[in-house]
């Protein structure tokens, strides 16, 4: 994904983690390194024909990178850039929290 929308980025990002098998697959590549989806077939629970379709919405929000590899393979790795753009949105999206549940906290009388 290439936008300068960090909120899209961020739409984007939480959508793509949103499911349990797309997490188990970027925990997998985080740990192990870029991998074919044969690769992480072998490595999870999951199908290669799923990993495939997980991997194609993964490659969309930006969080896996495909890299040609030898004999035509495939290999995909973790592109963290669009997480560090969601984790900037949270983090602003908490300041903006902050400020008004302090109050609200201090109006009820409560540390």
């Amino acid at each position: 994904m290439t936008t300068d929308d960090p909120e899209a980025v961020a739409e984007e990002v939480f959508a793509a983690l949103a499911d349990p098998s797309r997490r188990s697959i970027l925990a997998s590549l985080a740990a192990g390194g870029p991998a074919t989806a044969t690769d992480l077939a072998d490595r999870l629970p999951i199908t290669r024909q799923a990993i495939a379709k997980h991997l194609a919405l993964l490659s969309e929000a930006g969080l896996v990178v495909a890299e040609p590899g030898e004999r035509r393979r495939v290999r995909y790795r973790v592109d963290s850039a669009p997480m560090k753009v969601a984790q900037q949105f949270l983090a602003a999206l908490s300041r903006d929290w902050d400020g008004p549940l302090s109050a609200l906290q201090q109006h009820l009388g409560r540390p």
